[in-house]
């Protein structure tokens, strides 16, 4: 995977994932979270997309344990939370999405993420 960023919700003062691991290339956005049997309590995998695609959504197929995704805009606004998202599901199609964040189920009620809050994501 590539480098590890924390994510913080600046609009509510709360770290809402402590490492996120950027999935960097065509291989690991493909693989995603597959063959895992659980996230670490904190751990999370971030997505982004390209800005020739107006969209992002994400599947849960093949999946062993549900997880929170967090859909930012291009400025870390959250557009969308899909909570508990269960295996085989489908998450929101969200327009306007640039990053998803795939976080522990349960991380974004922890850290009170709503739509509408800013996420400032920094290197660990």
């Amino acid at each position: 995977m590539g480098q590890i960023w924390q994510a913080s919700n600046q609009t509510r003062g709360t770290v809402l994932c402590e490492r996120l691991e950027a999935a960097s290339g065509f291989a690991e956005q493909r693989r995603g979270l597959l063959g895992r049997d659980s996230l670490e309590p904190g751990g999370g995998l971030m997505f982004e997309n390209g800005p020739v695609i107006p969209f992002m959504w994400m599947h849960m197929f093949f999946m062993r344990f549900p997880i929170d995704i967090v859909f930012l805009d291009k400025a870390g606004r959250v557009i969308r939370v899909n909570r508990e998202l269960k295996p085989w599901r489908v998450s929101s199609v969200v327009f306007g999405a640039r990053t998803a964040l795939e976080i522990e189920s349960g991380a974004s009620a922890r850290s009170g993420t709503e739509e509408g809050d800013m996420i400032v994501l920094r290197e660990a």
